[in-house]
C-alpha cells in the first residue's frame, strides 16, 4: 500500500493517558519550577510543531502538556521544614545502612523525585518509614534496615 494511504497519525492512538497519582501533589519549590519548566518546555514544542505542520509532534506535546498542566494545577508547595529533629517532606536525611553503606536523600514530591540522584517520592515506603522519625531511629529499609544519622 502506498504511504500516501496511510494515515498521519498512524500510531498515535497508543498514547494513553498518564495515570494521575491518587495522592496529593506535594512540592518543593524546586519540584513546582521543575513542573512549570515542563509546562514552558512542551508549549514551546507544540508552537514548533504548529510552524512545521508535524501533527504526531502537536498530537504527543499535546498529550505531555495535559498531564503537566494537571500537576501543575494541584501543585501544593510545601514550605522548608523548620524542625530539623523528626524527618518531614523537604527534609534531607543521612542513612547508615546495616551493610555499612552512607546515604542522603531528600524526601520531595512525586513528579521530582529521582533516587539515583538523591531524592525519593515522599510515598516511597522509604520516606515513609522515615516520616516522623529522629536520628538515632533505626527504620526498615529495603531488604536491611538503616539507622537515621543526620536530618537536615
Amino acid at each position: 500500500m502506498s504511504r500516501a494511504f496511510v494515515k498521519e497519525t498512524e500510531g498515535l492512538d497508543e498514547l494513553h493517558e498518564k495515570l494521575v497519582s491518587e495522592h496529593r501533589n506535594l512540592v518543593t519549590s524546586e519540584g513546582l519550577a521543575f513542573i512549570e519548566g515542563e509546562v514552558k518546555r512542551l508549549q514551546d514544542e507544540i508552537a514548533a510543531a504548529h510552524a512545521a505542520d508535524d501533527r504526531n509532534a502537536i498530537a504527543r506535546a499535546t498529550h505531555d502538556l495535559r498531564y503537566w498542566n494537571q500537576r501543575l494545577g494541584t501543585a501544593e508547595v510545601q514550605p522548608p521544614a523548620e524542625d530539623v529533629s523528626v524527618v518531614s517532606f523537604g527534609s534531607r536525611v543521612t542513612l547508615e545502612r546495616n551493610d555499612g553503606r552512607i546515604q542522603k536523600f531528600q524526601i520531595v514530591g512525586e513528579d521530582e523525585a529521582d533516587p539515583a540522584k538523591g531524592s525519593i517520592s515522599y510515598v516511597s515506603p522509604l520516606a515513609q518509614a522515615l516520616m516522623g522519625k529522629s536520628v538515632g531511629d533505626v527504620v526498615k529499609a529495603g531488604v536491611g534496615e538503616a539507622e537515621i544519622t543526620k536530618i537536615e
